[in-house]
């Protein structure tokens, strides 16, 4: 708790990510409208906090952030395969969170690429992340961004959903972290989305 004592607005910013996410996993049939007014609201939010760090060329964020969003995606795609050949029970969680949550009309992709990928980002690295860096040390902040990220997914029922936040959060934050580049950071996230929801996805 001190960490929210030292930085109110830390706390403030949790509280209504939670709420907002509480809403948007609560009926699945109106999502994806919730969702990515939620995230609108959270960027709305950062940008009035933080600056957005750009310490890349251009060349270098698209390059690095497609390469590295192309890498996390394979660690997941090896990762659901390593579960299947151990018989772990994961199908249906995958199978529901697809049905769920997955974008299937033309605003949703852009919705998809436009706002939640840019939102979660700016939100989640370029605030919490960000704030937590001037308390703790690096790699301890991006550990704790990674948690609070994984934990506004709970309401949408699937520990499988958690874990991958977990996993892609902690990614992104040391990305993040190494480059100081929001725009790479950004890109990484939306190859990533590509593949997982559109190009290559995992069920």
């Amino acid at each position: 708790m001190k960490i929210f004592f030292q930085d109110p607005r830390v706390l403030i910013g949790l509280i209504i990510a939670h709420v907002l996410l509480f809403f948007s996993f609560h009926d699945k049939v109106i999502f994806w409208y919730i969702f990515a007014g939620s995230i609108l609201i959270l960027i709305a939010y950062a940008m009035f906090q933080e600056e957005v760090d750009d310490n890349v060329s251009f060349i270098q964020y698209i390059f690095l952030g497609a390469l590295t969003g192309l890498l996390l995606y394979s660690i997941f795609w090896v990762g659901i395969r390593g579960m299947k050949i151990l018989h772990l029970p994961y199908d249906t969680s995958l199978r529901n969170l697809y049905k769920w949550f997955a974008p299937t009309i033309f605003w949703q992709y852009i919705a998809l690429v436009l706002v939640a990928a840019p939102g979660e980002e700016l939100f989640w690295r370029g605030f919490i992340q960000k704030r937590l860096s001037k308390m703790f040390k690096p790699g301890f902040s991006i550990l704790v961004a990674s948690i609070l990220y994984a934990s506004v997914h709970i309401y949408a029922g699937s520990f499988l959903l958690v874990l991958a936040a977990f996993i892609s959060g902690f990614a992104w934050g040391y990305l993040y972290l190494w480059k100081k580049s929001m725009p790479l950071v950004i890109v990484s996230h939306i190859i990533f989305d590509l593949m997982m929801f559109i190009f290559l996805p995992l069920h």
